[in-house]
């Protein structure tokens, strides 16, 4: 199978083990996810990175801030952009999420983890 293929494939595979875990809630798990791991990243630069519509990700980050798990403010080094930023209740259902779905997948071997590091480092760098 062409490498193209098989990432098509892992993709899928990906979205269906988060489907399994949460009722619909991949695109509200992968934004409270990026705020993780990027703070006060711009509201430019998630929608970037996850590809998506501007129009669903202020649909999302709308019932994300009425939920309380983020919070939006314009940066103090430029007014006109907007960060995103995870409060503690965020936080913790993307810990809760995150938890279950690692549970699920139960122990791999240290091949396992080595490949799923190399291909997030491909990825990383390409993207």
């Amino acid at each position: 199978m062409k490498k193209i293929e098989k990432l098509i494939e892992i993709e899928a595979l990906l979205e269906n083990l988060m489907k399994s875990h949460k009722d619909g809630g991949i695109l509200r798990t992968k934004i409270l996810f990026f705020c993780s791991i990027y703070q006060n990243l711009s509201v430019s630069m998630i929608i970037d990175k996850l590809g998506i519509k501007k129009t669903n990700f202020a649909l999302m980050t709308a019932e994300l801030e009425k939920d309380g798990c983020i919070v939006i403010k314009k940066s103090n080094l430029d007014r006109r952009c907007r960060l995103v930023e995870l409060t503690d209740k965020g936080r913790k259902e993307l810990d809760d999420y995150l938890k279950e779905l690692d549970k699920s997948l139960g122990n791999t071997t240290p091949e396992v983890d080595k490949a799923v590091d190399i291909l997030s480092a491909y990825l990383n760098k390409i993207i």
